[in-house]
C-alpha cells in the first residue's frame, strides 16, 4: 500500500512509489485559455432583416457619413466591426476623445526651405495606412465626447476627406458613433457645423437579434443589390421629389435648429438636401422598404422635414386618378390604408374639377372596388363628398347602394357617440 510523504516544496502530499502528474505550466494554462476564448469568438452570421442594418449599409453604399447615436453597450462597435469583415473593409477605429485636435488637421513639418515649400501638415500613422490600403472602414468613435476644438479639427475629415495634406481615397467609407450627451462621460453637443455633415442613424437593440448571437449566430451585414435597370429612374424621381417640396415649402431649404441640442442632430440645409437626393436614389435602385426610407430621411433633415417628404413620395406613388376613372373595374388600390385614403380622396377631387355624369359614376364604381378589396371605412368620407357633388339631372347609379349601408351604420356610430357624450357632458371625440 503506497505511503504519503509531505513534498519538500509544497508541503502537499505525494504517492510513494508513484509518477506524480505533471502540473501544467503558466504558459500551458493560458493556451488553453487561449483556446476557450477562441470558441467564444467563434459565432457565425446568417440573413436576417434587420431595417437600422439595411439603413447603415445603404448609407455606407452611397459613401456618406453616418453617425450611430445609441446608449453605451447596444453594439454599435461590434455592428461596424461585422460590418467591416463582411464588407471585407479593414477596418480602423479611432477614438476622437482622446486626441488632439492636430491629431486630425495634421503636425506641422519644416522642410528645408519653407519660403519656398512652405510647411506640409505631416498627418498621423492611421491616415498613412488608410491610404496605402486604398479601401477601408474609417471608424470615429465617441465623437460627443469630443471637444469642441477636436470637433472643429473633424469637419474637413468628415466633408473633404482630408487628414492634413493627405487626400482619403474614394474606397474609404466614414461612420462615427456616439452616445446620448445624458449618458456620455463628459458629454459635449454636437457642433452644428459637424452634425449637419452626418446621416444621424438612431442604433436600438432588438432583444430577438441579441438572444440569438449571444448563442452563436449575428444578423449579416450585406451590400444593398442596385438594380441597374432602375437607376435612371431612380435618379429623376429622388431630383422630383426633393424639389417638389422644397418647391411648395422654401423654408425647408435651410432651417438651423433653435435649441442645442437640436442642432446636434439632423437638420435641413443646402448641403443635407443634396445627401437626401442620394439616399433617395440608392434606397429606390435597391428597392428598400418605407421603414429604411424613413430612418434615412429623418436622419438627414430631421424628423419634420423627413415626414413630409415622406407624404411627397407616397402622393408620387398614388395612381392616377383619371387612370382610375378610365377603367373603374381595374382599379389597382394601394393596400395600406393611408395610401388608399389618400387614392380616393383624389379621384373625388378629379370629379370635382372636371364634373360630368360619366366621371361620376366611375368615382362610385371606384368606391365599389375599395369597399370590395380593403376595409370599408375608409370609403365613408370619399363617398359623402362624392355625394354632395351630384347635380339634379344626375341619376342615382345602383353602386350606390352598396354603400349605403356603411355610409349608414358610420352615421349611426358617430350619432351614437354624440348622444354619450351628451350624458356625460364630455365634448365629443374626448378620450380617443
Amino acid at each position: 500500500m503506497p505511503s504519503y510523504t509531505p513534498s519538500a516544496t509544497t508541503g502537499t502530499p505525494t504517492t510513494t512509489g508513484t509518477r506524480p502528474e505533471p502540473v501544467p505550466g503558466p504558459s500551458a494554462r493560458l493556451d488553453v485559455a487561449d483556446a476557450l476564448l477562441t470558441l467564444l469568438r467563434d459565432t457565425t452570421t446568417e440573413p436576417r432583416p434587420d431595417d437600422q442594418l439595411e439603413a447603415l449599409t445603404l448609407a455606407v453604399a452611397a459613401d456618406l457619413p453616418i453617425l450611430l447615436w445609441g446608449e453605451p453597450g447596444i453594439g454599435k462597435t461590434a455592428a461596424l466591426t461585422q460590418l467591416a469583415e463582411a464588407l471585407d473593409l479593414p477596418l480602423t477605429t479611432v477614438i476622437a476623445s482622446v486626441h488632439e485636435p492636430s491629431d486630425f488637421s495634421g503636425l506641422p513639418i519644416v522642410g528645408d526651405d519653407p519660403a519656398e515649400q512652405g510647411v506640409p501638415m505631416a498627418p498621423p500613422d492611421w491616415a498613412v495606412r488608410l491610404v496605402r490600403a486604398g479601401r477601408g472602414l474609417l471608424f470615429l468613435d465617441e465623437i460627443s465626447t469630443a471637444p469642441p476644438a477636436v470637433q472643429a479639427a473633424l469637419l474637413r475629415l468628415v466633408l473633404e476627406r482630408r487628414i492634413g495634406s493627405l487626400q482619403l481615397p474614394p474606397g474609404v467609407r466614414i461612420v462615427a458613433a456616439a452616445n446620448p450627451r445624458g449618458s456620455a462621460a463628459d458629454g459635449w453637443e454636437l457642433s452644428p457645423p459637424l452634425a449637419n455633415r452626418f446621416v444621424h442613424l438612431q442604433w436600438t437593440h432588438d432583444q430577438d437579434v441579441v438572444i440569438r448571437g449571444l448563442g452563436g449566430t449575428w444578423p449579416r451585414a450585406t451590400l444593398p443589390h442596385l438594380d441597374a435597370a432602375k437607376l435612371p429612374t431612380a435618379v429623376d424621381s429622388a431630383r422630383r421629389a426633393v424639389c417638389g417640396l422644397l418647391t411648395t415649402r422654401p423654408a425647408l431649404v435651410h432651417r438651423l435648429p433653435s435649441s442645442e441640442a437640436r442642432r446636434g442632430g439632423a437638420w435641413p440645409s443646402p448641403r443635407s438636401w443634396d445627401m437626401t437626393v442620394r439616399l433617395l436614389a440608392f434606397a429606390h435602385a435597391a428597392g428598400s422598404s418605407r421603414e429604411v426610407l424613413s430612418m434615412l430621411v429623418r436622419g438627414t433633415v430631421g424628423d419634420g422635414p423627413g415626414l413630409e417628404l415622406l407624404a411627397v413620395l407616397d402622393r408620387m406613388d398614388l395612381p392616377d386618378p383619371e387612370e382610375l376613372l378610365a377603367d373603374p373595374a381595374g382599379a389597382d388600390l394601394p393596400e395600406r390604408g393611408d395610401r388608399r385614403q389618400a387614392t380616393l380622396d383624389g379621384v373625388v377631387a378629379a370629379v370635382r374639377k372636371r364634373p360630368d355624369r360619366a366621371r361620376w359614376d366611375a368615382a362610385w364604381a371606384v368606391l365599389v372596388r375599395a369597399l370590395e378589396t380593403g376595409a370599408p371605412d375608409l370609403v365613408v368620407v370619399p363617398a359623402t363628398t362624392l355625394a354632395a357633388l351630384r347635380q339634379e339631372d344626375w341619376d342615382v347609379p345602383e353602386s350606390i347602394e352598396r354603400l349605403a349601408g356603411v355610409v349608414a351604420l358610420s352615421r349611426r356610430a358617430d350619432r351614437s357617440v354624440e348622444r354619450a357624450a351628451a350624458r356625460t357632458g364630455e365634448p365629443v371625440g374626448a378620450g380617443r
